[in-house]
């Protein structure tokens, strides 16, 4: 009976460190999570801040507020699974103290019974006859052997029951400490949810005012629209030149580039981003415009809408194989990866030349800032003539 209580009590303590330990671990991932959700409100912050300063009412600020929105809703979320989390943790150890609530009174019932024997024991007449009315010698002593075990049986019942008692209390304490951080976090969650309400109301006033400036969207579409079909016919004429040049080219050359594109394919969804800070403003592939109806974009590669005077990296080693400049984009370069090639679109300045090998991360230019204060670099990867979408191949960011 009183090696199951210890037992009970010791399998209510691991779990609890266990459990402890566990949602710890979990929490730490949460709070980490919220941590970079807030980093990433910061930094998008100061790509809208950057972004209207120069002008107001532009797609890029509309792209700008819709990556805030979506930051935003992430940390509400965060905050969400945090509550949630620690409502199972007070449902646990709400279940924690009726087991030992339950177990301590079963504990004091029998310490109490116990006592009752002790006093009717305690009189040495009693004692006496217990023990001379023993029929052998070994039944004396075993009757002996009883009386002290019942004694240390009392002594170890007050003290689980004491044990009880301090895992009880410290149940408690804990119950009261999660539910001010729960309070705290629903706080937080109100005012968080207070932003996104208020970032979602100038998301309406700023699509409003953008769809009243259809004439020039459309008009800035068009000339968009053009550039693109410049910067195709340059990245396709890059790529032939290259087919041919490698067909040309000697064994060793070949194995070489084989081997360049091997090593490209290994490191796919591994590649770093080609900029430190930002957010995909356009995604890849067939997409509606995020103002204009009915109008439908096709991008064969990626938008990332980024700082003033961010640095542009080559996202794996290669050969630069063309830096051209296109009207309304900035200056383009393209490098080569083996059957591979990476395109950077909308630089104002560029630290490479033709010919040039690069590594990875190396600085290749400086972004671009547009007459309307939009930072954006158009990046691309190709297999051959076949665009992809950057998305798959580059690290999550």
């Amino acid at each position: 009976m009183y090696a199951g209580r210890s037992l009970l009590l010791l399998v209510l303590l691991l779990g609890s460190c266990c459990a402890v330990f566990g949602q710890n671990k979990t929490k730490s991932q949460l709070q980490k999570e919220k941590q970079q959700s807030v980093e990433r409100i910061k930094e998008v912050e100061k790509i809208l801040n950057e972004t209207t300063a120069k002008k107001k009412n532009t797609l890029g600020e509309l792209s700008a507020l819709n990556q805030r929105i979506i930051e935003q809703q992430n940390l509400i979320n965060s905050i969400r699974k945090e509550i949630n989390l620690l409502n199972g943790e007070i449902r646990e150890n709400n279940d924690i103290i009726q087991v030992l609530d339950n177990d301590l009174k079963k504990l004091k019932e029998e310490y109490a019974a116990m006592l009752f024997a002790a006093q009717k024991a305690s009189n040495s007449t009693t004692r006496l006859t217990f023990l001379f009315s023993s029929e052998s010698f070994d039944q004396l002593v075993m009757r002996l052997r009883y009386m002290e075990q019942y004694g240390e049986a009392r002594k170890l019942q007050a003290e689980l029951i004491s044990q009880v008692q301090a895992e009880l209390g410290q149940h408690v304490k804990q119950i009261e400490s999660k539910r001010e951080e729960k309070n705290k976090l629903l706080a937080d969650g109100e005012r968080e949810n207070s932003n996104l309400a208020m970032l979602k109301k100038k998301q309406s006033g700023l699509v409003k005012a953008l769809e009243k400036e259809e004439k020039k969207l459309k008009r800035d579409l068009e000339e968009t629209r053009k550039a693109l079909a410049v910067l195709d016919r340059k990245i396709n004429d890059i790529i032939k030149e290259e087919m041919e040049r490698e067909a040309l080219a000697v064994k060793n050359t070949k194995a070489a580039s084989v081997a360049l594109s091997s090593s490209f394919e290994e490191n796919k969804s591994k590649l770093p981003w080609p900029v430190s800070t930002g957010f995909i403003s356009q995604r890849f592939g067939r997409q509606n415009h995020p103002v204009l109806k009915g109008i439908v974009l096709q991008n064969d590669g990626v938008n990332i809408q980024t700082k003033q005077n961010e640095k542009v990296k080559s996202i794996f080693d290669g050969e630069v194989r063309s830096v051209a400049f296109i009207p309304a984009f900035g200056s383009t370069v393209i490098i080569n990866h083996g059957e591979y090639y990476s395109v950077y679109t909308g630089l104002k300045e560029v630290y490479v030349k033709t010919g040039q090998k690069v590594a990875t991360s190396q600085e290749i230019g400086q972004v671009i800032s547009n007459a309307e204060g939009i930072c954006e670099l158009r990046f691309q990867i190709r297999k051959k003539f076949t665009p992809l979408d950057p998305q798959a191949w580059l690290v999550n960011m």
